[in-house]
């Protein structure tokens, strides 16, 4: 008979900790103790504001009711990115959720597209996605199936957030289920002679505390997986030479956009994040290219409005931990690893982490063959992931500034390049390993940023060109009705979700 495992210790909160407190007190019930450690002296990262469609598998998953979940993260919809100045300075393009024409059976829609594109008989490619011409015209609505066959079944959304209220609001859930919260400093761990294994932690004010399996949310120091444990750490700045950010609120504007922005600039690039109660933004940057006064500088002139709080700066190097998972330590969140906020991963790969623990859930003989494979699929992850967001700096003409230079002519991973030659021939794009990002992503992001296509699938040629024409017409005359009369972001956050004012 196995040994189950009897307590589980979170060490840290934030995003990271209260999201796995919630969601294994979910999973566990009460037959495992939880319990999570914080201190109130370590102030936690907080700039996961924008997230990615698959967070609404984990508000299912806990039966978060979406409304109550808005309204208390002063949270608003998102339908997209806009890349502002990527392929070149002055370009723009989105990057939009959900899908993308229509079913057109064995051949993917994309290569109807970019043949009429290549013969110069339709438009931008944002006419046939709902979420993008929302976008345009800031519109939203949550998907529906009520009627069959509209493109309001293929709405795609995520959400905009402050953090800080989204882990208050977790927290509340978790203590509710059961989740112990203990707060306090750790001060010292201790390790199984033998194994190696961390059986407790000390903290300051002395008190011991016992667990068969930990999971370090304790942030970029790593606090088990790496102080204790020297687990180890792949750098990839060469890839991804981004290595500081300034972040700071803002007073709100109107219009509320269903989209977060990317602005580039001359050694890296600025989010925009819009909430109901302010707007947050960051400029992150190469301090090899650009200093830290000048990337402030930078970040203040550009604001929409008057600056809430003083910037804050935030050192980080992207990689990952060698191991997500050693010995019976768990890192979730900037524990395992940074991978910088362009395309608004991280808190997804927080969930990701999280439900994989839940499938590879250990008893006490901790199964190397299991651990070994939890590792191997979040590797994967994060190396798909890397190319993708790699991929937005090497594909562009600019080379106004040594930054641009560098990136737009360094070397890519061999995946990567496969990825770019597939679709420069013919227009090929393969999801491999279950991958994030579908080739509606990848379509958007390589077109956006000026890659082109020199060809097609070839059966597309089956077709007539005539009823490829009108195919695409009626898809955009349909997309644009549908959008015609939706509300307004604003209007549709007033009327189902609006957030009460914040305290002074």
């Amino acid at each position: 008979m196995q040994e189950n495992i009897n307590k589980v210790i979170i060490v840290g909160g934030g995003t990271a900790g209260w999201m796995c407190a919630a969601y294994l007190t979910q999973a566990v019930g009460s037959h495992v103790v939880l319990q999570l450690i914080e201190s109130d002296e370590i102030s936690t990262i907080g700039v996961g504001e924008a997230t990615i469609p698959p967070i609404n598998n984990f508000n299912v998953a806990l039966g978060i009711d979406e409304n109550e979940f808005i309204r208390a993260t002063q949270a608003t919809f998102k339908l997209g990115i806009q890349f502002k100045n990527w392929g070149a300075v002055g370009d723009s393009y989105i990057h939009g959720f959900g899908s993308m024409g229509q079913n057109t059976g064995f051949i993917g829609f994309q290569h109807y597209w970019l043949k009429m594109q290549q013969a110069g008989k339709v438009d931008s490619i944002d006419d046939y996605s709902i979420n993008l011409l929302a976008c345009h015209h800031n519109k939203f609505r949550r998907a529906t199936s009520e009627i069959k066959n509209s493109p309001l079944e293929d709405i795609g959304h995520a959400f905009h957030f402050d953090a800080g209220l989204y882990a208050r609001f977790l927290r509340a859930y978790a203590e509710k289920k059961g989740v112990i919260r203990t707060e306090g400093r750790i001060e010292s761990v201790q390790q199984h002679p033998e194994t190696g294994f961390v059986t407790s932690v000390t903290l300051r004010n002395g008190d011991v505390h016992e667990a068969d399996l930990f999971v370090d949310c304790s942030g970029f120091h790593g606090l088990l997986i790496e102080k204790t444990l020297q687990t180890g750490y792949d750098d990839w700045s060469h890839w991804l030479p981004m290595n500081r950010a300034w972040a700071v609120p803002c007073e709100s504007v109107s219009p509320l956009t269903p989209y977060t922005r990317s602005t580039a600039h001359s050694a890296g690039w600025q989010w925009r994040i819009p909430l109901q109660h302010r707007t947050g933004n960051g400029h992150v940057f190469c301090s090899d290219y650009m200093s830290e006064d000048e990337a402030r500088a930078v970040l203040l002139a550009n604001l929409d409005g008057k600056a809430l709080a003083e910037p804050r700066l935030i050192k980080f190097t992207t990689g990952k931990r060698k191991q997500f998972w050693n010995k019976n330590v768990v890192a979730i969140g900037l524990a395992s690893g940074f991978m910088e906020p362009l395309e608004s991963t991280s808190i997804h790969l927080i969930q990701k982490g999280i439900s994989r623990l839940g499938a590879f859930f250990p008893d006490k003989g901790f199964s190397q063959v299991d651990i070994d494979e939890f590792n191997r699929q979040s590797v994967i992850e994060f190396e798909q992931i890397r190319d993708f967001i790699i991929l937005h700096y090497h594909a562009t003409r600019r080379n106004d500034s040594p930054f641009w230079n560098r990136v737009r002519t360094m070397d890519i991973p061999d995946s990567l390049r496969r990825k770019i030659a597939l679709f420069e021939s013919n227009g090929r794009i393969f999801r491999e390993n279950e991958e994030l990002f579908t080739w509606v992503s990848w379509l958007q992001v390589m077109h956006g940023q000026g890659i082109r296509a020199q060809g097609y699938h070839p059966l597309v040629d089956t077709k007539s060109e005539e009823m490829i024409e009108k195919m695409m017409a009626d898809v955009k005359r349909v997309m644009q009705g549908v959008v015609g009369i939706m509300p307004s972001h604003e209007e549709f956050i007033a009327q189902n979700c609006k957030a009460p004012p914040m305290p002074m």
